[in-house]
């Protein structure tokens, strides 16, 4: 069977791999066809195109991006793009903008709280091809000590609605519907789980979602089977994978173990192409 995960990070965003480590990882957990979907970040694909090729590794370049709808952040995944687009690039660099000033706001409030931690460190550290989020903040306040694990930093600090929170500046799921279907892409909803249903999901099919992602490591039977029905009753396409960071996130054991089938891939194409 053709396993296919169309959900995972790289270092570009707030994954721990290369893109070389993770289709090494790939070969090695039986994925033969991989979508990298870095939040708000395409860098990683030109390298894991080009390295796909010689390990047998499909690759559907993909992305992550963050929307508000009603005022809720959902995410929204992109498959197919044309990661070489000016417009998309342009796009993307605007929104890693958003994210620096954000994350130094948080910065500048854990401060306050009695961190010690540098937001130039953060960037030296994760590089400036990288889009920068919590995670990175997060291993840093790891790192100084400030809490003793990663999730603790996102518990007691800066999670939603924590002290050290600031919201981010989205845009708009119509803008982010728009930006995937002029760079020839696919819109997903990603990891609907608990948050994403009903009249909210409905709406999100309105503007104009070309598919759900129901295979995901936070979906339980009943949930996978209440996407699969509402993607069939509007004729809408399903995509699935592991949600992949490794690293400090310690979700090595989703890799090989959630993913979608060839037919998935073959039907997102059909869309595309027919």
């Amino acid at each position: 069977m053709v396993k296919a995960d169309l959900h995972t990070h790289t270092k570009f965003s707030d994954g721990n791999l290369s893109p070389q480590q993770l289709i090494d990882l790939s070969v090695k957990s039986g994925i033969s066809i991989l979508s990298i979907t870095d939040h708000d970040n395409v860098n990683a694909l030109n390298e894991a195109v080009r390295y796909g090729k010689t390990k047998g590794v499909q690759i559907i370049p993909g992305v992550e991006l963050s929307a508000d709808i009603d005022g809720q952040e959902i995410h929204i995944l992109g498959y197919f793009i044309d990661y070489k687009n000016e417009k998309l690039n342009d796009f993307l660099v605007s929104l890693r903008k958003n994210r620096i000033l954000r994350n130094e706001k948080i910065v500048s409030k854990l401060n306050d709280l009695g961190s010690n931690i540098k937001f130039n460190s953060i960037i030296g550290k994760a590089g400036t091809e990288t889009s920068i989020g919590r995670p990175h903040i997060a291993m840093e306040l790891n790192e100084e000590g400030f809490v003793n694990s990663y999730f603790e930093a996102f518990m007691k600090y800066i999670g939603d609605g924590k002290p050290a929170y600031i919201k981010k500046p989205n845009p708009s799921v119509k803008e982010v519907l728009k930006i995937i279907s002029e760079t020839g892409g696919l819109s997903f909803i990603a990891h609907p789980g608990k948050f994403v249903r009903d009249e909210l999901l409905l709406e999100l099919i309105r503007q104009g979602l070309d598919g759900i992602e129901t295979i995901h490591p936070s979906h339980s039977k009943d949930d996978i089977k209440y996407f699969t029905s509402i993607a069939s009753e509007n004729f809408l396409l399903t995509s699935g994978g592991s949600d992949f960071h490794g690293g400090i996130k310690n979700d090595q054991k989703n890799f090989g173990n959630y993913y979608v089938s060839l037919n998935e891939v073959i039907n997102m194409k059909r869309r595309l192409f027919t």
